[in-house]
């Protein structure tokens, strides 16, 4: 581990900007900033901070595009499908820095998650439907969709051949389930363990058993706001890693979750929030389940460019992105790191290795330092 380089408090300027507007949709994994406001974080960075709660992720794409909000909790992937131009209208990007990991899951119908547990195999479970099985995810670039789509793949299960894919808003998940519309989904909590305790379906893959550790929410804006708001950027990326820290110590996510249960937030029972945001998971389903992850000394937090080389990779195998490019180049455009380290190094947080190497349900080993190498390696795909 690397210690940030001490950089005195008097080198920037006060904030451009001081009250920001931040976008998000109803999941636990708001809780950064939603501890940001309970806890009047950003008012010893100049801050003042308003909550937007948005319907969907394509609200959240077209007001951060529109300048209606200035920065959201926002997916990964819709970050990158934004700056690809193949999430929508293309602009710059930026991601500031990763507000979790893990915390998200794939939930199945009763009828298909008790054959596939019958059976260990996905592919059985889903041809005991007689027909291709509708599955929504909830942003086309975004985490879940590629969360779903590997963990099908690694099941021998083509994401683009063998099943429909929808799209649809977290919150209306469980309903659609419900009510027969789909045979499951991807995306993040509580709505999986809404849906266990309606009885509508059964969750049978966390994503941290696709990939351990994953990066899942960016702090994201427009590139142009941190060009000319860039005390203002850094004053934000140290309001939340204050947050994220906070979530991280002992005894404050369950503080949080009354908080989340608002309506104005993720307008979901308690109940239901607490246990999955704390990591209280069947331990008989999921044994080596690994909880949502705020901070984590500041390992959670840094925005390597290689996280977002590894959805590149994944656009690039299954036809999404097709036209040749410097894909290293966008993302050293798009992750903020320059910034990010000068915003650690005033909250005295530790930056970890530039990259990262990690084994997903495959048993494939993604080494951030060659993408191209991981990308070529896949059999299965588009």
């Amino acid at each position: 581990m690397n210690t940030s380089d001490p950089i005195p408090a008097d080198r920037f300027g006060p904030p451009e900007k001081t009250h920001i507007r931040l976008g998000f949709v109803a999941l636990s994994d708001v809780a950064p900033l939603a501890a940001a406001r309970l806890l009047d974080l950003g008012r010893r960075h100049g801050l003042t901070l308003e909550l937007c709660r948005q319907p969907s992720w394509a609200a959240v794409r077209d007001k951060l595009l529109s300048g209606e909000i200035d920065a959201a909790h926002a997916l990964y992937g819709l970050v990158y499908g934004v700056q690809l131009g193949i999430g929508g209208p293309q602009a710059d990007m930026a991601v500031l820095m990763v507000l979790n990991r893990n915390g998200g899951a794939v939930t199945l119908s009763n009828a298909l998650a008790e054959v596939y547990r019958a059976t260990g195999s996905l592919k059985e479970a889903f041809s005991s439907l007689g027909r291709p099985p509708v599955l929504a995810q909830t942003f086309p670039t975004g985490t879940h969709a590629m969360w779903l789509y590997y963990w099908l793949a690694a099941n021998g299960v083509h994401p683009l051949r063998d099943i429909e894919s929808v799209v649809i808003p977290p919150p209306r998940m469980v309903d659609a389930l419900a009510e027969d519309q789909l045979d499951g989904f991807c995306c993040g909590e509580p709505w999986h363990a809404l849906a266990e305790a309606r009885g509508a379906g059964s969750t049978v893959v966390l994503t941290s058993g696709i990939w351990p550790d994953h990066p899942e929410k960016a702090l994201a804006s427009r590139r142009d706001f941190v060009a000319l708001h860039p005390n203002t950027s850094r004053a934000l990326i140290r309001t939340m890693l204050e947050a994220c820290r906070w979530l991280d110590e002992p005894g404050h996510r369950a503080e949080i979750a009354p908080l989340l249960a608002a309506p104005d937030l993720v307008n979901a029972p308690r109940e239901l929030i607490e246990p999955r945001l704390t990591g209280a998971y069947d331990q008989a389903r999921f044994p080596d389940a690994l909880p949502v992850s705020f901070f984590d000394g500041g390992k959670v937090n840094y925005p390597r460019a290689s996280d977002g080389l590894w959805f590149m990779t994944q656009y690039r195998r299954w036809g999404l992105l097709g036209r040749p490019g410097d894909d290293d180049a966008v993302a050293e455009a798009v992750n903020q790191t320059a910034l990010y380290r000068e915003a650690a190094a005033l909250a005295g947080v530790e930056l970890p290795d530039e990259y990262r190497r990690d084994v997903l349900c495959d048993g494939r080993a993604w080494d951030g330092e060659a993408p191209r190498l991981y990308l070529d390696g896949f059999d299965l795909r588009a």
